[in-house]
């Protein structure tokens, strides 16, 4: 078999099989891509002629360009991914990358806000607004969820529970997951869905968060709103969305919360982690998170 029919038989696993994001599908292809670029370098077009030593010159050839290596390490990962389903597939006889160690990657912790710092980005945008109420609601959900940046914009007006006090999301491998949100923000939103989506609906849409056009608002442009709120707070460090996740998860735990109920509110992908999911009840999140979040 040929190098680029088993990389498309893996993409369509992943896609189908595995029901993987489009944006997770696309970034194991680009990874695959250059392995293939330069595996037919090396007059390597088919499957028997790939081996361990093929992986082991393109690990160097990766360091050479300077690229990190986490980079590197990914790129390994990516392949052990395709050789082990081609294995099981009966494609191939033995792994190539059995023998191959992943380059050691030192562990970057994550950076977080203070609680000062989130109160002053939290009142950062006017609320005078119909935009400045939505992007007050917004960054108030984010710290008082910890969802991703693409899950909060892709969240629809129905994913919303305000008698409940719980949202619905789809996280990574479209997996489903409920998350407390706190009073704070269930009275925002509840001002945001009264006073200023309507302004913004135009379209009669059920995205719960809509830009000025009344589409969904994009990534991007949540982005750029949070870092144009963090200017306005006076705060002199580079802000991101991820930094309120991250911020959510480390305040929850500073003040002894449950850290499996935080790995459950996070829906962290890792399979050791998800097994711990199950023994962890709704009843028991919304318990942590009222008792642990600066504002529940």
């Amino acid at each position: 078999m040929e190098l680029d029919r088993a990389i498309d038989l893996y993409l369509d696993h992943l896609k189908v099989e595995r029901n993987l994001a489009p944006n997770t599908v696309a970034a194991y292809a680009r990874d695959l891509a250059r392995f293939a670029t330069f595996c037919i370098g090396r007059k390597r077009h088919e499957l028997a002629a790939i081996g361990s030593q093929e992986v082991l010159e393109h690990l160097i050839e990766l360091s050479a360009a300077k690229l990190s290596v986490r980079t590197q390490a990914r790129q390994l990962v990516t392949l052990r991914g395709l050789f082990r389903y081609l294995r099981a597939e009966k494609h191939l006889s033995a792994d190539p990358t059995a023998g191959v160690e992943l380059p050691r990657i030192g562990r970057k912790l994550p950076e977080v806000l203070t609680l000062d710092e989130v109160e002053r980005l939290l009142a950062a945008p006017d609320r005078a607004t119909p935009r400045g109420l939505r992007d007050a609601a917004m960054l108030e959900l984010l710290y008082a969820t910890g969802l991703r940046a693409s899950e909060l914009c892709a969240l629809r007006v129905d994913d919303l529970n305000p008698e409940t006090g719980v949202v619905s999301t789809v996280g990574k491998g479209r997996k489903q997951r409920l998350v407390p949100v706190g009073q704070a923000a269930l009275a925002l939103l509840r001002e945001y869905l009264e006073k200023a989506r309507p302004r913004l609906d135009k379209h009669r849409v059920n995205e719960l968060f809509l830009s000025r056009l009344g589409r969904r608002l994009s990534r991007q442009a949540f982005w750029k709103m949070v870092s144009e709120a963090a200017v306005a707070a006076g705060i002199h460090k580079s802000i991101y969305p991820h930094m309120l996740r991250h911020s959510f998860a480390t305040h929850l735990l500073e003040r002894g919360a449950d850290l499996r109920a935080v790995q459950a509110m996070l829906g962290h992908a890792d399979i050791s982690t998800t097994q711990i999911y199950t023994h962890v009840s709704r009843s028991h999140l919304v318990d942590v998170y009222r008792r642990h979040h600066p504002r529940a």
